[in-house]
């Protein structure tokens, strides 16, 4: 089963809150999802894959974009992952 990356890159001080909700919700998943927070002006490495990110986004392997966040979004969209990674 592959692992299921999860990439978030903060944007500003209001997105801390998203950032601990998204690896919240990985921590049930243990091992099948891995999360990687990139912190916007300290941190450059995601520019290179997706470009200038001026709100706060989520990326689930690497292709797949969430820029309005939520609780339930982030839920969904975790599950939703996690269920194709086994289906694989």
């Amino acid at each position: 089963m592959a692992k299921v990356q999860v990439e978030f890159i903060n944007t500003c001080p209001c997105c801390d809150d998203m950032g601990r909700i998204i690896k919240d919700v990985a921590a049930r998943y243990g091992e099948a999802v891995e999360v990687q927070i990139h912190i916007a002006g300290k941190d450059f490495a995601y520019l290179k894959k997706y470009g200038m990110i001026s709100k706060g986004t989520m990326i689930i392997n690497g292709k797949t974009k969430y820029d309005t966040l939520n609780r339930e979004i982030i839920e969904t969209a975790m599950d939703q992952a996690v269920r194709e990674a086994h289906a694989d």
